[in-house]
């Protein structure tokens, strides 16, 4: 232990000079020092602080710890809330009582009465109230979310139908970062995009492939081929609401400026980021007014999209032998080399890392109550499916969300193959949308 840390020690001496030495040291010996870590958490605040600037060196388990040794430094000496709700009416009356409390009252210990129903809270009632306000905040009557065409949800445009709906944003992002402060799960999975937003991360045009997968096709296709007299397009996106056209102006003078096949990757960045951003601008906002009151963005920018996920939901068990079991291939076949390399890993993996697989491939850490022969697809029931890519092994696997697929290269060795869907699964650098 103590040559790895004088190591390290020296290397964040020249780390204003040459940081580019102490992230490769970090990556040469990530699973020492994150091994270290485990043993030792205080390590993260002294000699292996550098390691918190660069967070997907960190495993999962090594940042929850972290993060919850950081909010527990705050004040805790904060008095209790009392919610008395009713049941049929859950979602209303836990708005107006948790309204006008400050953050700091929130992050009290909160107890739970549900109306007509006799029970001392322990813990229970709590948990259940979680859980069945995870269900109420997607409830189509409240129209503050939508589904996606991955079964995950993001805010609806359109929600200012809701009269009160930027005020019950704000009730969601309080009472989602209430239970992450507690400790508690909550019954939630939205789209990759938003949990973006969250983090502080830009969204990127693969985002939207979850999100519209046809759209995403067309933007591919741009991309992916000369459009020099094909397209007629200008810096404009249309956005249709109950029935009005509006045309807004991705950059200034955007209704005279022409879509080019010199200036696309231009524009398909900014109908992305207008589709899945300024769309909806509003609505995040209120939920991250909501949510930073009791988690703090610096720490929780310690995670990427889908560990956030596992951090807000909690973690599922997988029994890899049902997922086996109701795997579908292209490609390859249930006994290929390759097939068993890949069921070797995942059977090798820690209950973080299949969560995080399940995420990567079908767009959520969530199994279906009826296993994995209940999955859900964009089109309906779809299996988990694995295909094969053929051409060059260097590069990682990659998901298609929509269709639960995994597509992926036949490796050469066993050793690879899990390096690769490490890398893919963890850095989120995998999703390459084809």
């Amino acid at each position: 232990e103590s040559s790895c840390s004088s190591s390290l020690t020296k290397s964040q001496d020249g780390l204003s000079t040459n940081p580019s030495e102490l992230v490769q040291f970090m990556k040469q010996y990530k699973l020492i020092l994150n091994y270290l870590i485990k043993q030792n958490p205080e390590l993260l605040e002294g000699t292996f602080s550098s390691m918190t600037k660069y967070p997907t060196l960190l495993d999962f388990d090594v940042k929850r710890s972290f993060f919850r040794s950081q909010l527990s430094k705050e004040d805790r000496h904060f008095g209790g809330i009392s919610l008395k709700v009713r049941r049929d009416r859950l979602f209303e009356d836990s708005y107006h009582q948790i309204k006008p409390r400050t953050a700091d009252e929130l992050k009290g210990r909160l107890t739970i009465q549900f109306v007509n129903e006799p029970g001392i809270d322990a813990g229970g009632l709590l948990k259940d109230w979680y859980q069945e306000l995870s269900r109420q905040i997607f409830n189509p009557g409240y129209a503050l979310f939508i589904q996606s065409a991955d079964s995950a949800f993001q805010p609806n445009k359109d929600s200012q139908v809701n009269a009160h709906h930027l005020d019950f944003f704000e009730f969601c992002g309080r009472v989602i970062g209430k239970a992450i402060y507690d400790g508690a799960n909550m019954d939630v999975h939205f789209t990759r995009s938003f949990y973006k937003h969250i983090l502080g991360k830009r969204v990127v045009w693969k985002d939207m492939e979850a999100v519209d997968p046809e759209y995403y096709k067309n933007l591919k296709w741009m991309l992916d081929n000369d459009i020099t007299d094909v397209m007629d397009l200008n810096f404009i996106a249309e956005v249709n609401s109950f029935g009005v056209v509006k045309v807004i102006e991705l950059i200034p003078g955007g209704t005279d400026i022409l879509v080019t096949e010199e200036n696309k990757h231009k524009y398909v960045q900014l109908i992305s980021e207008f589709k899945m951003t300024a769309t909806i601008e509003k609505q995040i906002q209120a939920f991250l007014k909501g949510f930073y009151e009791l988690i703090p963005k610096k720490f929780i920018s310690l995670f990427n999209e889908l560990e956030l996920e596992l951090l807000i939901s909690g973690l599922p068990d997988i029994d890899v032998e049902d997922m086996r079991r109701n795997t579908e291939y292209t490609g390859y076949r249930a006994d290929s080399p390759i097939i068993q390399y890949f069921w070797n890993t995942v059977k090798r993996f820690t209950q973080e890392e299949r969560a995080l697989l399940l995420q990567f491939v079908t767009g959520s850490s969530k199994v279906p109550l009826d296993g994995f022969a209940a999955l859900q697809g964009m089109g309906g029931p779809q299996k988990f499916r694995i295909v094969k890519i053929a051409g060059e092994t260097d590069r990682l696997p990659s998901a298609h969300t929509c269709f639960n697929q995994l597509d992926m290269p036949e490796y050469t060795s066993e050793e690879e193959l899990e390096r690769k869907l490490t890398i893919a699964i963890k850095e989120t650098s995998g999703f390459g949308f084809g």
